[in-house]
């Protein structure tokens, strides 16, 4: 059971510190649609080959985060993980994190040009339970042209405590994907 006395043991056994009590939330707000999102995250038109290029401008990757409302591992994903600065911080620095919807409505349009409701994109790509994280290549060329799982560098299903977390990120970053795989990368922490 993930209480906030095993968080702050587990952080500080990972190096990391947590935030102190009552500020854990201080940036992740629960949004009418009861999904809760942080004010870092990218707001954009919903064009993943136009993020994935504006991300690798700014030098950073980009990450697709599929949410629910409802779903207490996407809540404790923001008011657990993203709480840690170190966490968040190395997060805000490498990444673009587009949050999507399980089951919104919003239109995406995909690398391939298909645009679509967000349920159907995450139909289209095989995801089925939330949180799950979708980690893209540096650069969009190619990527309409391969099979929509095909076109990942990662993928995380489900909740992963910080320093897992953190560390997928890395594994993202550094491109270690080109060398092991994510299981055998975490496995070495």
């Amino acid at each position: 059971m993930l209480t906030r006395r095993n968080l702050l043991g587990a952080a500080g056994a990972f190096g990391l510190s947590a935030s102190r009590p009552g500020t854990a939330s201080a940036e992740a707000v629960l949004g009418d649609d009861g999904i809760y999102r942080q004010p870092w995250f990218l707001e954009s038109f919903l064009e993943l080959e136009e993020d994935l290029r504006d991300a690798a401008d700014a030098g950073k990757r980009l990450a697709v985060m599929w949410e629910l409302r409802g779903c207490p591992f996407c809540r404790d994903t923001h008011l657990v993980n993203l709480a840690v600065p170190e966490v968040s911080g190395y997060i805000r620095e490498r990444f673009e994190i587009l949050q999507l919807n399980l089951i919104g409505d919003r239109e995406v349009t995909d690398f391939d040009g298909e645009v679509a409701g967000e349920k159907r994109i995450a139909q289209k790509y095989g995801v089925r339970f939330t949180p799950t994280i979708l980690f893209f290549p540096e650069q969009p060329e190619g990527l309409g042209d391969r099979a929509p799982m095909a076109r990942e560098v990662a993928r995380v299903v489900g909740y992963q405590e910080p320093k897992a977390f953190r560390r997928t990120f890395e594994f993202v970053a550094d491109r270690h994907y080109e060398s092991t795989s994510l299981q055998e990368f975490l496995a070495r922490a």
